[in-house]
Formats: C-alpha cells, sequence, structure tokens
C-alpha cells in the first residue's frame, strides 16, 4: 500500500515565516480560484495556520497546506 504524502512541521514553518516575511505583499481579498473567494485574506491565512499545525500529519486533512501553497504562488505571481 503507497504511503499518503504529508508534510512535515518544518515545511509548515517555512511556509508560515514566508508569510510573515512577506505580509506586506498580501492583499486584502483574494479570488484564489473559481470557487473560492476570501473577503479577509490575512485572517484566512491564520485560520489555515491553525488548521495545519493541527493536521499536518494527517494525509486526509492537507487542504489547509495546499490553499497555503496556492495562496503563497498567487501572491508571487502578482509580484
Amino acid at each position: 500500500m503507497e504511503k499518503k504524502r504529508t508534510h512535515t512541521i518544518e515545511e509548515i514553518d517555512e511556509l508560515r515565516d514566508w508569510f510573515e516575511t512577506n505580509r506586506d505583499k498580501v492583499p486584502a481579498t483574494m479570488q484564489i480560484d473559481s470557487s473560492a473567494f476570501t473577503p479577509d485574506l490575512p485572517e484566512t491565512i491564520s485560520m489555515l495556520f491553525d488548521q495545519a499545525y493541527i493536521c499536518y500529519e494527517n494525509p486526509k486533512m492537507q487542504g489547509s497546506i495546499r490553499l497555503l501553497k496556492k495562496i503563497k504562488k498567487l501572491i508571487e505571481e502578482m509580484q
């Protein structure tokens, strides 16, 4: 049986560090994809990190981490 990919606490910490370093580049709102819009992106990021730190080892609960990575990529593309 193939083991599903999970993330390490170090990967979550690195992602958090990136958001802390680039806090001034985070827009107030964001259309993350065609079905996900957030009217308060900084608060959404905070809540996603709360979930990521709790669920990072659970392969079925990786959605918050995937969203954080997607948000990071979108912010990098806006620059």
